[in-house]
């Protein structure tokens, strides 16, 4: 029997709707068809029939209108599927029939092929492509229910083309917020070689570069013929990169198996954090006999339903009451094993099929995943023609005649996008401007119990954004904790991340040092001139602010050294004061030796002073008195020893008396040498007043917690040499004149004790100099510099002090016999001795000195009697 439409099936009704279905898989070697396909092909095939047999019956959507069908199978090939959609658009295409004559000479009479006003497909996206490619020609819209290419959302190529599934890019956007819910940056995509696969791992790594903050360590691809060992190859790859565990996977469930094999082989079992889009889901298939290696994977699935009424209704189909189905024979051979009579298309010696099998009773049966889809795509096309009936057929029952005779597909398009109903599943069914519908995925994981089972466990669902149950997850052996999937692990504080050139995600961690703190993620900074990093080098703390401690050690001696002077001095003045009408004070020239003695005081009591901490008050008074106790000593000394100079001088000229020698006019040329040093001060204080300086340079060590600001008087090296710089010329020139003098007799006005002093004196400033300059640059500077110039000080002062007062003071108090007075000698015994002094000098040419002294020492004592 001769059978019009023996590959499609045809259903009458006044509005006809195209459906593509995959009922054949693809065929071998040339052949467009091969194996039937039961659940992808008949279930969804018999959901589109179920749902126009719903809306014939449904009184309230397009009444008295009758849906009718013309079903097509695709053999799962996007060419063939192409050929066979030509039907669609037969009616479209006018026909020239000029040419053509009928034996009897007759014009022919062309039957009308159906007008298909939408089609309802296809399954695989690659058929929906190439069909959407010429339906958008005619104007015919397309609702797939299986189609979830990213591509197809190009509304400008494919603007006909509608899905009542969310695209692929949905589902990757899914992935990509779970793998950052999971804190990972560093993944990396496997696809398998096809649509499906590349463009999910292309709209993975296309949001991947929108969001930034997660990295793709590789893509590889799946061959569609891979070579033996390929799948071992592929784990050697991901492992080059061991930091990137989380492997995202747009694969066929063959691959994944095969992948999953070669992860256990390479023996990588728990290494891999595997998150599998919707062709992994909660198939048992993958992971069967590799539960190990799989567990922990994250995979995701579209939100489905199961739709029982379609169960019902496809449990009572039968041979009998399912003829408009032209494939239902050869599903119930397929499915019940058996023959249908000589016609039969199984071959073999099977059992004959008696035609009483039930569906579920004589066979295993499951609801096939996309039947929700496919009777919501049914139905979203009658939604939109219900609106287009109202709005172009107000009132009229059926088809009014701008309906029946051409339906824009234009406007049906604009419906269709405007529709908005609950679906078969209870979910609403809308699309957006693309024509996509919205995505709900649930979130799986699969999991091993305690009691060794492994199963897919729901841990959260995605509708337009991430609801994730992080508590349900299970990660390897139960372990809670959750796995890092990370390129370099965070910098600790104070480190600055060094990002490696190309990759965002991986850097190096670079310790702020020295005096930088870190100032952002990226970037170390200095910190100003006053402050050093905080311990966490995260801001920057005020250096601490120290001085020279009564308590130290550094200032311990120079006051211990002081205060015995000071002691020293004071018990000298109060001998003196006491005795001083006795001959030793009153000859040793009672004024000079106060203004010595204040002198000698002064520079003792400077110790005080140096130490004291510094303000205003202290920094004045260490200007006043640095350099005053030394100008004090010193000009008492250089006017003793100028006198000295100056009688023995002019006793070799005359016998007069030289000017300027009585105790007055000594005081007088004293204190005019001291007031140049008050006058240098104070221009000093006029020119720049007195004030503290924190100095941060002098203990800014390599360590900034280590490193010191010192509190201290603006007074430079250069200053302080300055203010001394004058007593140091005084002490020179009085060392010039201690030596022009050391010939004098001994007991003649103590000119060599006065050279003693100042000869020691010189050694002791000579050994400050290099001592105070040369540890200019130690961090223990002001420590070193503060006791040197006090120790100096007080070290030149007990000279003066031990070598010019405490022999008379010894004299004083335990020779009380020898503090008589002594013959007066005239000037002229005075000329006499420094005139045989100089005698003996020259005679003293040839001679030993030791001879020299004796006869020196001889004489005065003649002389003195």
């Amino acid at each position: 029997l001769y059978r019009p439409y023996a590959h499609s099936i045809r259903l009458d009704g006044d509005i006809i709707l195209g459906g593509l279905f995959p009922v054949h898989a693809r065929g071998d070697r040339g052949t467009p068809c091969g194996e039937l396909k039961k659940e992808k092909g008949i279930h969804r095939l018999e959901a589109m029939m179920f749902a126009i047999d719903l809306i014939n019956k449904d009184p309230e959507l397009l009444p008295n209108i009758t849906l009718g069908a013309r079903i097509l199978d695709t053999c799962s090939r996007d060419t063939y599927a192409l050929e066979q959609s030509l039907t669609f658009v037969q009616a479209l295409i006018e026909r020239d029939g000029s040419d053509v004559r009928c034996a009897n000479g007759d014009p022919p009479i062309f039957t009308k092929p159906d007008k298909i006003v939408g089609v309802i497909g296809a399954a695989a996206s690659s058929v929906s492509i190439m069909v959407a490619n010429i339906l958008r020609l005619f104007k015919i819209p397309q609702i797939s229910y299986a189609s979830t290419a990213p591509e197809l959302s190009d509304n400008t190529r494919y603007d006909f083309f509608s899905r009542v599934v969310p695209p692929d890019s949905y589902q990757a956007q899914a992935m990509m917020d779970i793998v950052t819910a999971m804190e990972w940056n560093y993944v990396s995509t496997l696809a398998s070689e096809g649509n499906y696969g590349e463009s999910g791992v292309e709209a993975f790594i296309q949001i991947s570069r929108e969001t930034g903050g997660v990295c793709i360590a590789q893509s590889l691809k799946i061959p569609r013929e891979p070579r033996p060992g390929e799948f071992d190859k592929i784990i050697r790859r991901l492992l080059e990169t061991s930091n990137a565990r989380a492997i995202i996977m747009f694969a066929n469930e063959d691959d994944i198996r095969r992948v999953l094999d070669a992860a256990k082989r390479n023996n990588q079992t728990g290494h891999f954090l595997w998150v599998g889009s919707d062709s992994w889901g909660s198939k048992i298939s993958p992971v069967i006999g590799q539960e190990r290696v799989a567990e922990g994977a994250i995979t995701i699935l579209p939100k489905r339903a199961s739709v029982d009424a379609f169960d019902r209704y496809f449990r009572s189909r039968s041979l009998s009451n399912n003829r408009r189905n032209v494939w239902f024979a050869e599903f119930w051979e397929e499915n019940f094993n058996c023959k249908l009579g000589m016609h039969g298309k199984r071959p073999g010696s099977l059992k004959k099929c008696t035609g009483l099998e039930k569906v579920g009773r004589d066979s295993s049966y499951e609801q096939e995943g996309k039947v929700q889809f496919v009777m919501d795509a049914v139905y979203a096309m009658a939604h939109a023609l219900h609106r287009m009936h109202r709005e172009l057929c107000y009132g009229y029952p059926g088809l009014c005649p701008r309906m029946a005779n051409n339906i824009d597909g234009k406007e049906l398009l604009n419906h269709i996008r405007a529709v908005n109903f609950n679906g078969s599943a209870g979910t609403p069914v809308v699309f957006n401007e693309n024509g996509d519908a919205p995505g709900r995925y649930d979130i799986f994981q699969y999991q091993i119990t305690n009691r060794s089972t492994a199963e897919y466990r729901v841990i959260g669902s995605w509708t337009n954004k991430l609801h994730l149950k992080v508590e349900a997850m299970r990660w390897r052996m139960g372990d809670p904790s959750f796995p890092a999937s990370v390129c370099s692990l965070p910098c600790r504080t104070g480190e600055r991340k060094k990002v490696v050139k190309g990759v965002p995600c991986c850097w190096h961690c670079e310790r702020c040092e020295g005096y930088h703190f870190q100032a952002s993620e990226f970037t170390c900074e200095l910190c100003p001139y006053e402050k050093r990093p905080d311990a966490n080098r995260t801001g920057c703390t005020p250096i601490p602010i120290i001085k020279l401690e009564w308590h130290s050690p550094w200032a311990i001696v120079p006051v211990f050294i002081a205060m015995l002077g000071i002691i020293a001095t004071s018990f000298v003045i109060v001998t003196f004061v006491r005795y001083n009408d006795t001959p030793i004070v009153r000859a040793s020239g009672r004024e000079m030796s106060y203004v010595l003695l204040t002198g000698i005081f002064l520079c003792y009591a400077i110790t005080f002073l140096m130490i004291a901490t510094p303000d205003v008050g202290v920094c004045s008074l260490r200007r006043i008195f640095l350099g005053l106790g030394m100008c004090f000593s010193y000009a008492a000394l250089l006017t003793k020893t100028n006198r000295i100079h100056r009688i023995f001088e002019q006793g070799k000229k005359s016998v007069t008396a030289p000017r300027f020698i009585s105790p007055a006019s000594q005081l007088v040329i004293t204190f005019s040498l001291i007031s140049v040093q008050l006058l240098g001060v104070f221009v000093w204080f006029a020119v720049d007043p007195p004030h503290t300086v924190v100095d941060y340079g002098e203990q800014r060590t390599q360590d900034p917690m280590a490193a010191r600001g010192v509190l201290k008087c603006d007074i430079s090296d250069l200053s302080l040499i300055c203010s001394l710089g004058y007593s140091i010329l005084l002490m020179v020139t009085c060392t010039v004149y201690a030596i022009k003098t050391r010939g004098v007799p001994e007991t003649f006005n103590e000119a060599k004790p006065i050279g003693f002093t100042m000869y020691t004196t010189c050694i002791i400033w000579l050994a400050f100099i290099p001592i105070f300059f040369g540890t200019s640059q130690s961090a223990e500077r002001m420590y070193i510099q503060t006791t040197t110039l006090t120790i100096s000080l007080s070290l030149s002062a007990s000279v003066s002090l031990g070598m010019l007062y405490m022999p008379k003071v010894y004299i004083i108090l335990f020779h009380p016999e020898q503090n008589v007075p002594k013959r007066k000698r005239s000037f002229k015994a005075i000329v006499t001795a420094a005139t045989m002094s100089g005698k003996l000098t020259q005679k003293g040419g040839d001679r030993p000195n030791g001879e020299v002294k004796t006869e020196l020492c001889e004489s005065m004592e003649t002389n003195s009697e």
